[in-house]
């Protein structure tokens, strides 16, 4: 019986993983129509309007959560939905479906930050080889990017910010994570979808609002309501949704291996469907930084799980 819950998890986090790859390459480039703006906003406040109805009675939660708790969740929704989402497509953007597998890779990165954050905010000790692999894993990313070519030249210069876009994104979803625990420990995680989707929307709309970008209504087709229907119930909240529940039923250490479905998809799809394909420097690159992303956080869990076993968290 345990046996088959450890296989329904996995299956579970792969699938979530793949279907991120998905949608990095074949359905949020097909909004590139749109204002950036518009796009984040739509693709959180079409699914929680949708959670209106499966999920109501998630309001209930506000009568026992904190002033910290909701803090937290706003950080949470601010990082992980917001500025995280805002970089990484508007680096998808920026590639014109070109290197897209470069910038989803490039989220890889995000452990180091999330690990570097846990050590200011929480306190957390950093494993005894952070900064040897962090170095490999920023080697590698630097010539998955750009090869042996300088940075400002390759795709017309329009790598460089899209670059600094995605390792953005890396820093927003690792803060999230770390942000991400405070609630988690506290409250289901249907209540805790629910409430990030939220506070992200009621973000997005104060920055769609500000920058007068409602005008992006008259323009979007019904190609791209589509697209926002599609991603919502599948890669968007769906995805999310799957990937918790997956977590449920599996170690983290396993966890990361199955997340590594999310890179391999995209270099799958993104050849099926772009004809792209990573050059001999790229593949290479991309393996040592993905090998020295999964030891920092093989790492982080063993000293997590050394503390852990005395009954307290380490000191700093």
């Amino acid at each position: 019986m345990l046996k088959n819950r450890v296989h329904i998890g996995v299956l579970m986090v792969c699938s979530a993983a793949a279907m991120w790859g998905f949608d990095g390459v074949v359905l949020t480039p097909r909004l590139y129509n749109l204002d950036v703006a518009w796009v984040v906003f739509m693709l959180h406040a079409l699914p929680f309007a949708g959670m209106q109805v499966l999920l109501f009675s998630e309001y209930k939660a506000l009568r026992t959560l904190t002033a910290s708790d909701l803090l937290f969740f706003f950080l949470v929704a601010l990082f992980g939905g917001a500025i995280g989402t805002l970089a990484i497509v508007r680096a998808l953007f920026l590639v014109q479906f070109k290197h897209l597998t470069v910038v989803a890779l490039l989220q890889k990165l995000q452990p180091i930050f999330a690990i570097l954050l846990a050590r200011i905010l929480l306190g957390e000790r950093l494993g005894r080889q952070f900064l040897f692999w962090t170095a490999i894993a920023l080697t590698g990313g630097y010539f998955l990017t750009f090869e042996t070519h300088l940075p400002a030249t390759v795709n017309s210069g329009h790598m460089l910010p899209a670059a600094g876009y995605a390792l953005l994104a890396a820093f927003s979803f690792g803060s999230a994570t770390v942000f991400g625990k405070r609630v988690l420990n506290k409250v289901h995680f249907r209540t805790a979808l629910f409430f990030r989707y939220g506070f992200t929307t009621l973000i997005m709309l104060f920055i769609v609002a500000a920058s007068g970008k409602f005008d992006q209504l008259a323009v979007t087709t019904p190609t791209n309501w589509l697209f926002f229907a599609i991603i919502g119930l599948t890669t968007g909240s769906g995805a999310i949704l799957l990937y918790y529940v997956g977590l449920r039923y599996i170690q983290a250490n396993l966890a990361t291996m199955c997340e590594l479905c999310f890179p391999i998809s995209t270099v799958v799809f993104d050849y099926l469907i772009n004809g792209n394909l990573l050059s001999p420097i790229q593949w290479i690159s991309a393996a040592v930084m993905l090998v020295a992303i999964y030891r920092l956080t093989q790492n982080r869990a063993a000293e997590v799980d050394t503390c852990a076993d005395g009954g307290q968290w380490c000191e700093a």
